[in-house]
Formats: C-alpha cells, structure tokens, sequence
C-alpha cells in the first residue's frame, strides 16, 4: 500500500512576473503601469512577458501585441534585455542561499530548495520563506515579488507556489490531497499540456480526482512512457529522481527577425551573426563539432499557399573555428537559394552537431605536419580564440567577421530559453 508522505521537504520560489518586474525595477516610470516584454519592436510580435497590471487586462505571455493594444489601450512595450534579467537573476540567487542552500535552479526565475532538519517544521519553514522573500525586496528591489510554495516533495512545492499570487506564500501537504487542489484543472498542472490534456481526456480522465485515484501503471501507458508513472508519483508526494546526466549533443541559436530585417540580403547577416555566435559558445564549452545545419522559415503572407519553411544539414572536417561553419553555412545558403529563392526570412536557426570534447581528440601529428588544408585551419582556430577574448575584454562585437557591430548587436543578442540561464559570458559572444 502506498504510504503519503506526512511531512514538509521543499520550498519552491517563483518570481512573479519576472522579466517585466526586473523593467519595472529598472525604470521607476513603468511601476504601477501595464507592461508588455517584447522580444522586437513590431505590434507584429507577441509578449513575452506582462506586468500584473497588463494581466488584470487579459494580456499575457503568447498575446500578439496589436491584440493587446486593443484590450489594453495604454499598454507600453519594452524590448527585453535578457542580459539585465541574468543579472537579477544571480543577485536574487545570492539572497536566497544567505538562508538556504539553492539545491536546483529550475529556470530564470525559479529554484527549489530542500528542507532539512528543523526546517522540515512548519512554522520554521514559513519564516524562512518571510525572511527570502523580505531580503529580496529590501536587497533587490521593491518589484521584485515572489510566490513560495513549502510541499512534501519539489513537485507540489512548485505546484503550491502557483496557488496564490502575486506575492504568496502556500503550503501543501500531500495528506491534503487531492481535495486541497479539487479547484484546479489538469491542465494547471506543471507538465500536463495540451496534448497531454488532450490524451487524458481520451482517456476518460477530465480532473484531478480522477487521475489521483488512477494505477500508476495505467498513468503510464496514458503517457506512452514511464514519465508518466513518475508524474502520478511525484503528485501523491513521493520523490522521484532520475541519475542521468544530461549530455550535451547540440548547440545552436535562432532568431525571430523583426520585419526591417526580413529581406534576404539581412537576414543573411543575422546567419551569419548566430553562426559567429554558436561557434563562439562551442569553443568556450570546450567542443569541436562535425555537422552544420541551417533552418529558415520565410516570411509569406498566410493567404499564400506555398512551402514556408527549408532545412538542410552539411558535414564538414571536424573543426572549432568559426571559418569552417561560416562557409558551410555559405554553401547551405546557396543551395535554399537554388530551391526556394526566398524574398524575406522571418526566422533563421542554426545548430552544430557532432559535438566532439576538445579533450578527447587525438591530433593526427604527421597529417598537421603535412596537409595544409589542416595548418589553414589551425590558423582560423588561433583568429577565432583570438577574437573571442577580444569581446571578452571590450564587449559584444568589439571585434566581428564581415558585419559591423551596429548593424548587428540588437538583433542576435543572447536569449534565455525556458531551462537554460545563459552564463554571464554568453551576453559577449
């Protein structure tokens, strides 16, 4: 029989809002007002963020902005700045390790961290929680609201800390369960999508009663995988870990472009400034790569019936200098070109494969000796590190291949993607 745990574990924090609340701390002008992050300055993009004053007006992450504009007529739309959410992100972290050891960084914007001993109890857990959220506001800024969720497990941690907010603090038990979250829908629930959704309702599961109740063996074969099972544990309060470390396989960027740089002759200059970037990033992580590959999605109104997308991967000698992936994307360039003859580019990514650690090859000493093809490489190699320490020193594209630094840092600047909080060092690559 399935013992529920009785006690507390986690404490989970989320910041509200978070890269309009970090705008908001940055600019006194847009405290109290409705706030829109947008990733360029088109009403043809969509929010990336919104300020609880846009929220109460329905504008929320995903909400296209002339939509906006229209149930929200004072909206104001600030292009995000990734770099300065970074920056809060570690002054916030610093706060809360003076209380508690930040045991996993989940996102920008949320970390769980374990309880242990006398913090297990109740009462010493909520003032934990009051004393991190109390030193984050004093320390960092009045903006920078968050909501705490105190659970047996990391899982209904974070799903208590989206019970109240802005600004909460819940705690949830998981003998309370499943009549304290009766209220909420499946979907509510951190990992059910709207496939997942979709397959449970197939399967005659519309709430959470009803998969509370489930076997775990039939959550599993919902789910199509042991995922499943794990999530249905997880739920009742159990911990579930698994001991794989992630292996890095890829590393790419892309880029939305705004409608001034959609024309093919620029977004050329932003392939070319993402594969500078992406090489840069790969030797800073200490890999060669292999394998090359472009993704382009053309800019074509949505009453046209025609091919909207390309792709196409190149292999090439494995190298780490920025040279050799630049004429490879040179070549894929041509050939999309060749196919489609694209007038405007609406999105552009590119991706090395490959990945080989620079500490596991074994150079070949006689081919270096020998092949000039090999003594040329190695000389891009020692520009491209070259470079790279340049902008290190000096900033973004102090020093570039081809492009101006003006034509070019607002448009392919580092992101943070919904797992990954780029290093401090990405922001000059």
């Amino acid at each position: 029989m399935l013992q529920i745990p009785k006690g507390l574990g986690w404490l989970y924090l989320d910041l509200n809002s978070y890269f309009a609340s970090v705008e908001q701390q940055l600019d006194v002008r847009l405290r109290g007002k409705p706030v829109a992050v947008i990733p360029s300055d088109t009403d043809a993009t969509c929010a990336i963020a919104a300020s609880y004053e846009a929220k109460a007006f329905g504008v929320k992450t995903g909400t296209m902005i002339y939509k906006a504009r229209e149930i929200c007529p004072g909206l104001i739309t600030v292009p995000a700045r990734h770099d300065k959410y970074v920056e809060y992100h570690h002054k916030v972290m610093e706060q809360i390790d003076q209380f508690l050891p930040l045991t996993k960084i989940c996102s920008v914007d949320e970390v769980a961290c374990r309880l242990m001993g006398s913090e297990c109890e109740e009462e010493n857990a909520v003032e934990i929680a009051r004393k991190i959220k109390k030193a984050i506001t004093d320390n960092v800024g009045v903006c920078m609201r968050s909501s705490v969720g105190i659970g047996p497990n990391r899982f209904l941690a974070k799903i208590a800390s989206n019970l109240q907010k802005p600004d909460g603090l819940t705690v949830l038990y998981a003998t309370e369960l499943p009549e304290r979250l009766a209220h909420i829908k499946l979907s509510d629930l951190p990992g059910i999508g709207r496939s997942m959704d979709k397959r449970l309702r197939q399967a005659g599961v519309t709430d959470i009663r009803t998969f509370w109740n489930l076997n775990p063996k039939h959550v599993r074969r919902i789910w199509h995988s042991v995922e499943g099972e794990r999530f249905w544990y997880a739920l009742h309060g159990i911990e579930t870990t698994t001991n794989e470390a992630p292996v890095r396989r890829t590393i790419g960027h892309s880029h939305v472009l705004a409608p001034s740089m959609r024309p093919r002759a620029k977004a050329r200059i932003v392939a070319r400034r993402l594969t500078l970037k992406a090489t840069s990033r790969m030797r800073r992580l200490g890999f060669f790569a292999n394998a090359f590959a472009l993704y382009v999605r053309y800019d074509i109104p949505k009453n046209i019936k025609t091919k909207n997308k390309w792709h196409m991967e190149a292999k090439i000698p494995l190298a780490e200098d920025s040279f050799s992936f630049l004429k490879a994307l040179n070549l894929l360039w041509k050939q999309m070109i060749t196919d489609d003859n694209p007038y405007a580019i609406k999105h552009i990514s590119v991706t090395l494969y490959g990945l080989e650690p620079a500490d596991k090859i074994m150079p070949d000493m006689f081919k270096e000796l020998e092949d000039p093809v090999t003594i040329i490489q190695k000389r891009h190699t020692r520009l491209s590190t070259a470079m790279d320490a340049i902008n290190a020193k000096y900033g973004l594209d102090s020093v570039v291949i081809g492009t101006l630094p003006e034509t070019m840092s607002r448009f392919s600047g580092t992101k943070i993607a919904f797992t990954r909080i780029p290093e401090k060092a990405e922001f000059h690559e």
